[in-house]
Formats: structure tokens, sequence, C-alpha cells
């Protein structure tokens, strides 16, 4: 079992050379069809298995075919990993489309909307 800073460290690099990997070296064209950012990856901590959060901007159908293409792409994605970092064991990758910045941007808005509301009531009530 690994410490819990190893563990940090060692999803934090797998999380710098995905993102890397999906930038420069993944020629898949469903890839570039969403813009894809790596937001984080959470490491077991026996180092085995490591999920790796990316947020998609993009269409559904981009965001499908995105998915479908780093799906097909972690075998190679495994080998790189393992490759650049020297890992004993290279954990198993998982892909999870990570959404939580399009429900920040959906509760914004409704604060917003909610505020302007307020303002708008506080207006008429002064008249």
């Amino acid at each position: 079992m690994a410490t819990t800073r190893r563990v940090a460290r060692v999803a934090e690099l797998i999380k710098r050379e995905v993102s890397n990997m999906i930038l420069k070296d993944i020629k898949d064209d469903r890839v570039g069809m969403g813009m894809v950012s790596v937001t984080d990856a959470e490491l077991s901590g026996d180092l085995q298995h490591v999920k790796i959060f990316v947020s998609i901007y993009g269409t559904e159908e981009a965001r499908a075919q995105t998915m479908e293409a780093l799906a097909s792409a972690t075998g190679f994605i495994k080998r790189e990993v393992g490759q650049r970092l020297a890992l004993r064991r290279v954990p198993e990758i998982a892909f999870h489309e990570d959404r939580s910045f399009e429900r920040g941007v959906k509760v914004l808005s409704l604060i917003n909307q909610l505020s302007r509301e307020r303002e708008e009531k506080e207006a008429s009530q002064s008249d």
C-alpha cells in the first residue's frame, strides 16, 4: 500500500502526462472535435486503477465521439504512461467525463437571475 503523499504525487504526474498526450500525441481526429482538458486523476491506494476526469467543451455528439476516442486510445495512453513515468505496474486507466464546470455555470446563471429579479422587485416597490 502506497502512502497518501505518493498516491497524490503519482496521480498528479499521470494527470500531467495524459494531458500532454491528449494535446500532442493522440492522432485520432475525434479527440479534437471538442476542446478536451484533464481536470483530475484519482488513483487508488494500491496504485492499480486510475480514474481520469476530462472536461469536454462542445456538442453532445462531439462529447460522445471524444469519449469513444479516449476509450479506444486507452491502451496507447497506458503504454506511454508506463514508459514516461517508469512505474513498476502501470495502473488500469478509465476515462470519465467531468461536467462540474457546466453545473457551476448553470448555478451561477441561476444566482444572477435571482439577483436581477430581486433588484427589479425592489425597484418596483420603491416607485
